[in-house]
């Protein structure tokens, strides 16, 4: 046994026991990877557990297109193993300045531009390890893609910011990076963008990434060289550096860096170009919008459910105070009940603390 595979036992030791020493004093924890996201939901008062140390590609298989990491490596780490071998997390995740580790990936579930395409992170997901609620070190799913009976917890993970447990291993599915890949910029109306998605998805364009932003319409096209190269002369357009796609993945693009609280907006696909309050761009083809405004909550909420979405403040003033619908409140309430019965992890950071997650004790 290698001396890192030492430390990261020893390290799951003491995440359980910590886990099982909040449990006996209705402690609330804190849980922290790279502290990349701590910005998304409410703020956690509570004992800081971090996954620090707990780091390292436990298992990897080329050739079957597996990767088992541990939750506290950080996602340039894993993705610099995965390039050796020419593979990659096809769904992008935001590495935040190298920060971002793989655990709080999952917890988050935030996935890059290639979304719409390719897929969300919960998609490639498939298994984990978990400290529950009840002080026990589980394993949900496995190392293939496979039909389960019974609920994938897995991917119930995916999304929940740490409030149903310690996420302390993933295993996810990989892809061959593209043999080509080819960006460029077209002039193009906001009220285009659905026509010109359903053109090209029927013209079997091998797009795998569309944002507009005051009229400009990015574009990136992978795939086979043929397929880029007889894409690229019919679109024509400029050329665009490929390093805007990791710009807009994580939100260095001078629009993120404007006046006003910003917000995430995730829409139907098929939802209709509208004016907003603010300065706005559209990702994933139009189905995810960034709004810059100073508009009220209360405007920007019912104009997102007018059309069918749902819209978050990602940062500002109001950051992480937007509440879930009842409906989806209820059943986020019985799992926390279910898997973290005495309401220690995360306490308040999805949604607001109720009557058994007020009794913790605060430090």
């Amino acid at each position: 046994m290698s001396s890192m595979e030492q430390t990261s036992q020893d390290r799951s030791a003491e995440l359980l026991e910590q886990v099982r020493s909040a449990l006996a004093s209705k402690t609330p924890l804190r849980i922290r990877g790279g502290d990349s996201k701590g910005f998304l939901g409410r703020a956690v008062q509570g004992q800081d557990l971090s996954l620090a140390g707990h780091e390292g590609v436990v298992d990897y298989d080329p050739a079957e297109l597996v990767v088992t990491v541990r939750a506290g490596t950080s996602l340039a780490r894993l993705d610099a193993v995965l390039r050796e071998q020419g593979q990659w997390l096809p769904f992008e995740p935001p590495e935040f300045d190298g920060r971002a580790t793989v655990g709080g990936a999952m917890a988050c579930g935030l996935s890059g531009p290639r979304r719409p395409w390719s897929g969300s992170l919960r998609d490639y997901v498939l298994g984990c390890r978990l400290i529950s609620g009840l002080g026990t070190h589980l394993r949900f799913g496995g190392q293939v893609m496979k039909n389960v009976a019974g609920y994938d917890v897995s991917r119930l993970m995916v999304g929940a910011q740490g409030c149903l447990g310690v996420i302390t291993e993933v295993s996810f599915k990989v892809l061959p990076r593209p043999r080509s890949t080819h960006s460029l910029v077209l002039d193009a109306a906001h009220e285009d963008l659905a026509g010109l998605l359903r053109q090209w998805r029927d013209q079997s364009r091998p797009i795998s990434a569309m944002s507009w932003q005051d009229g400009r319409l990015h574009v990136r096209l992978e795939g086979g060289e043929s397929s880029v190269r007889l894409a690229r002369e019919e679109l024509g357009g400029e050329p665009l550096d490929a390093s805007y796609w990791d710009e807009l993945r994580e939100q260095r693009l001078s629009f993120f860096q404007g006046p006003g609280s910003l917000w995430r907006i995730a829409l139907p696909v098929d939802a209709p170009a509208q004016r907003w309050p603010g300065a706005m761009l559209a990702d994933w083809g139009g189905a995810q919008l960034w709004l810059k405004s100073d508009a009220t909550p209360e405007r920007i909420h019912e104009q997102a459910r007018e059309l069918k979405g749902h819209a978050r403040c990602w940062s500002g003033p109001r950051a992480g105070q937007d509440e879930l619908p009842e409906s989806l409140l209820a059943w986020h309430r019985r799992l926390k009940d279910q898997l973290d019965p005495s309401h220690i992890f995360n306490p308040g950071r999805l949604f607001a603390a109720s009557g058994s997650e007020a009794t913790c004790k605060h430090i």
